[in-house]
């Protein structure tokens, strides 16, 4: 339904592949809350500006279309890339799970090299850090974290939460204290590998949303 907002979903995967748990299970979720969703499976192990333009492409089919809201929800590279598309404008809300957001950080290597090459020189690697691209017109973000990530470190959404405050984003961050890389919806996860607290993310990702009036 045009009316009704719709959330792009970016899988992780490091720029060279999608992660199968950040996808469709994630839709399902989205479609839970009442939203329409779909999965972009965006280009990898191609070179910047590949991915950027495909999410680009895909938002003018859904305004094309007449949906009105559009918001996009992104894992780790995929983070990534749904805070480049909305630190263009290209969207109305962006959701950012255990994001890369900083390409000045010798952390996430592989998302770097995948994106911009290994010798890429450090003007280019700030030009695709996000925390360097935030604008007071950047869209309302949830941004969320576990402190104990170590593929990831949670000093990307530290980056970006100070970027967003600097310009008066609104914007909501959650830093849970337990949980490794790479835990999507936090479903089936082991006894050896908790998570905590970050069992919520979903939770308080979709009161969040019903605060900007996108759920009900």
């Amino acid at each position: 339904m045009a009316d009704r907002p719709h959330i792009i979903v970016l899988p992780g995967g490091g720029y060279t592949h999608h992660a199968s748990h950040e996808g469709e299970p994630v839709v399902e979720w989205v479609r839970s809350l009442g939203l329409d969703g779909s999965v972009l499976r965006y280009p990898v192990s191609t070179r910047h500006p590949g991915p950027i333009e495909a999410v680009r492409s895909r938002v003018a089919e859904l305004r094309a279309d007449g949906v009105q809201r559009v918001g996009i929800l992104g894992f780790s590279a995929g983070g990534h890339l749904a805070g480049h598309a909305a630190s263009l404008g290209l969207v109305d809300a962006a959701v950012l799970c255990y994001p890369v957001v900083s390409m000045l950080t010798p952390t996430h290597a592989g998302s770097r090299h995948a994106l911009i090459g290994r010798w890429a020189p450090p003007w280019r690697r700030a030009a695709l850090s996000i925390e360097r691209l935030v604008t007071p017109r950047m869209p309302p973000t949830f941004l969320w974290h576990t402190a104990e990530d170590s593929g990831v470190p949670v000093e990307h959404s530290y980056r970006l939460a100070r970027a967003l405050a600097r310009h008066a984003v609104p914007h909501s961050l959650h830093v849970y204290p337990h949980g490794r890389h790479g835990l999507g919806l936090v479903a089936g996860v082991s006894d050896g590998e908790a998570a905590g607290a970050a069992v919520h993310w979903t939770r308080d990702c979709a009161e969040w949303l019903r605060e900007l009036g996108w759920v009900d």
